[in-house]
């Protein structure tokens, strides 16, 4: 049955949370991260989908809104097709950094749709060196997810007093403060109060093109 886009956004607000945290929202949480009006809307939306088909849900159990596996599939092959679709490369083996190993093909493959597999993942390029010691060079490619909520230590994207977007670790200080902390020892932290920070998402992957990075310093 066809969804309003209202329900596609409920839909989609359940998979990316559930998938982020292991578990299902609550209904406090799907109105706060879409900024619903009441929790009575909130429930609207949900018999609805309910009836659909599209979820089903254990009474009397918090945390037990479950997404049709057919809708998570169908999304998933979308969101592939809108990147190109095909997401996966053979993972022949292993390689050692240190002594050596023996290399042997394995049928496996490495799927991309693990961290691009979302819509709303996006990617940046990084210039500059403040993540430096976190191993992201100036001219990598980080792949970004949007969320409303992130843990300390982890490297995000924020946009800082509605002027510069950085990418950092963030950190809740003991006085209120938001640390956003380089990862470059020559650099001090960013230091705001909560209203000043914009959380724009959080770091899933970093891609580094060595053969552009090599033929750009011989350029």
């Amino acid at each position: 049955m066809a969804l309003t886009p209202r329900q596609k956004e409920v839909l989609d607000f359940l998979v990316e949370y559930t998938e982020r945290n292991g578990y299902s929202p609550s209904f406090e949480e799907i109105a706060a991260g879409l900024k619903l009006a009441s929790l009575a809307t909130v429930h609207k939306h949900i018999t609805a989908l309910e009836q659909k088909g599209y979820l089903k849900r254990r009474y009397n159990e918090s945390r037990s809104i479950e997404v049709s596996p057919d809708y998570r599939a169908a999304e998933r092959e979308r969101v592939q097709s809108q990147r190109g679709g095909h997401l996966e490369v053979p993972l022949l083996g292993r390689i050692a950094a240190g002594a050596p190993v023996e290399s042997v093909p394995t049928p496996e493959a490495l799927n991309f749709a693990d961290f691009a597999g979302s819509a709303e993942t996006y990617a940046l390029q990084v210039k500059g060196d403040s993540m430096i010691e976190d191993h992201i060079c100036s001219g990598d490619f980080v792949l970004v997810e949007r969320v409303s909520e992130v843990r300390d230590g982890e490297i995000i994207v924020a946009l800082v007093d509605g002027l510069e977007t950085t990418l950092k670790r963030f950190y809740r200080d003991p006085d209120g403060m938001i640390r956003l902390q380089p990862a470059n020892s020559a650099m001090d932290p960013i230091r705001v109060p909560p209203d000043k920070v914009e959380l724009q998402g959080r770091v899933l992957a970093v891609l580094r093109r060595y053969r552009q990075q090599h033929l750009a310093q011989r350029a």
